[in-house]
């Protein structure tokens, strides 16, 4: 006889169903997102027989050369094709923070402290890096 194992807390489900859906959808925007690109529905930034030549620079000089924002700033280049990429890049990496956002409410209802305090410490310390303030990165 196996042991009976512990039911799953619904928290970890709703978690878990929407990290699956909601990267499954942020991927199907990266495909949808790319074929605008290489289609040249939308004018590129960088024209794509162009690209090749940044390949072997530095970030920073690829930045400066090719005239592109830092940190969030690519944010003003949506409407270019090679950067309406970010969109699913952004979406996909920021979906732990979906998540927890998600769940915080079933803690705050079951005055669960310790879970409470977690989650708003991983949303803070996640959001603090992606602002990019610390300084760190390839930005």
């Amino acid at each position: 006889m196996t042991p009976k194992a512990p039911p799953t807390p619904p928290e970890q489900i709703t978690y878990a169903n929407l990290l699956f859906y909601g990267s499954w959808g942020a991927i199907a925007i990266l495909l949808i997102t790319f074929g605008v690109y290489v289609s040249g529905i939308l004018e590129s930034y960088i024209p794509i027989n162009e690209v090749s030549q940044y390949w072997s620079m530095p970030v920073s000089h690829y930045v400066h050369e090719a005239k592109i924002p830092i940190g969030w700033g690519w944010v003003t280049l949506l409407g270019n094709g090679d950067f309406l990429n970010f969109i699913g890049i952004v979406l996909l990496a920021g979906m732990t923070i979906v998540c927890f956002l998600v769940i915080l409410p079933n803690y705050v209802k079951q005055k669960d402290i310790v879970f409470i305090v977690l989650v708003i410490l991983e949303v803070l310390v996640l959001c603090l890096g992606a602002s990019g303030l610390l300084g760190t990165g390839g930005h």
